[in-house]
């Protein structure tokens, strides 16, 4: 078993492009299934002793230990890429996660902020501090082109095409995709990179170094613009729970309402699959419900 996990892992790396963090799930997942073996059945068997039932009861033993749904689904689905690989490379016969079933998912919609509350969180770093502009630049810039945190920290100055307002993008599976940035967005990431200051190494890589940078001038972690980001929303009385990726949905939501289509919302998020979009159709509906409670005077 262990061994067929590491193919698999080097598989992923090499073959499939995948991204540190992916990797770094699936081994995850498939340890998690390797401790479980040696603790429930002492040792841990070849990847074709494993039945669909030997599968049903880790999966149960997991919503025992209280793992989320969506966790769980997670796991499920590593398991059956994994077999899957496993069926190619003659390591097993079939595939015993196959028929197994995820967890009902409890639908949760994200937490989205109104173009009021944008507006606070945009002005709210100081415009006379070199760490201001960065923020305001970081802000402006995610909500702009709805970026995931990781593909803002993921920038280099040669990705920004100003005289034609787009940005070079490197999503989930290192996939690129050109994304438009609006005015208000440019405008800060020039301010800020009139006053930037860097680290001499950072600074030799010319058209490759990151955009944003921390108060030593090396490249920001997605934890350092967590951080930032809190700040900013104590500042101005935002939600607490509101986090980077707050901002990814607040774009396609705003987009949604003023009638953008779900396709090309896709293709801005960067979404592989139409049904990953469509939740912003709920959320759409979920605003429009709530204007019209509060304007029709025979709504409620």
């Amino acid at each position: 078993m262990r061994s067929g996990i590491a193919q698999f892992l080097r598989y992923l790396a090499t073959e499939r492009n995948a991204s540190d963090l992916t990797i770094k799930a699936y081994r995850e997942d498939m340890f998690g299934l390797v401790d479980w073996l040696e603790t429930s059945r002492g040792s841990v068997p070849k990847p074709d002793a494993l039945s669909p039932q030997d599968l049903r009861t880790f999966q149960a033993a997991l919503q025992e230990a209280g793992y989320a749904r969506t966790t769980i689904s997670r796991k499920l689905a590593s398991l059956r890429s994994f077999y899957r690989f496993a069926m190619r490379q003659g390591i097993a016969k079939d595939n015993p996660a196959k028929p197994l079933r995820n967890p009902r998912q409890q639908r949760k919609l994200p937490l989205v902020l109104s173009t009021a509350e944008i507006g606070r969180l945009l002005s709210a770093p100081p415009p006379d501090e070199v760490s201001g502009l960065r923020d305001r630049a970081i802000l402006e810039t995610m909500y702009s082109a709805g970026l995931r945190v990781s593909e803002l920290v993921a920038l280099r100055d040669g990705d920004f095409e100003e005289s034609e307002q787009v940005i070079r993008v490197r999503g989930k599976g290192r996939k690129e995709r050109i994304s438009p940035l609006g005015s208000f967005a440019i405008k800060a990431v020039k301010r800020y990179r009139s006053k930037r200051i860097r680290h001499p190494k950072t600074e030799a890589l010319g058209r490759h170094a990151p955009v944003f940078v921390n108060r030593f001038g090396r490249i920001l972690t997605t934890r350092s613009v967590g951080r930032m980001l809190e700040k900013h929303i104590a500042i101005v009385g935002l939600d607490s729970r509101i986090s980077p990726h707050s901002l990814r949905h607040s774009f396609a939501t705003h987009l949604m309402d003023r009638g953008a289509d779900i396709r090309s919302v896709q293709e801005l998020l960067g979404h592989r699959s139409l049904a990953t979009t469509q939740i912003y159709t709920h959320i759409s509906a979920a605003n429009l419900r709530q204007v019209y409670e509060r304007a029709h005077p025979r709504a409620n």
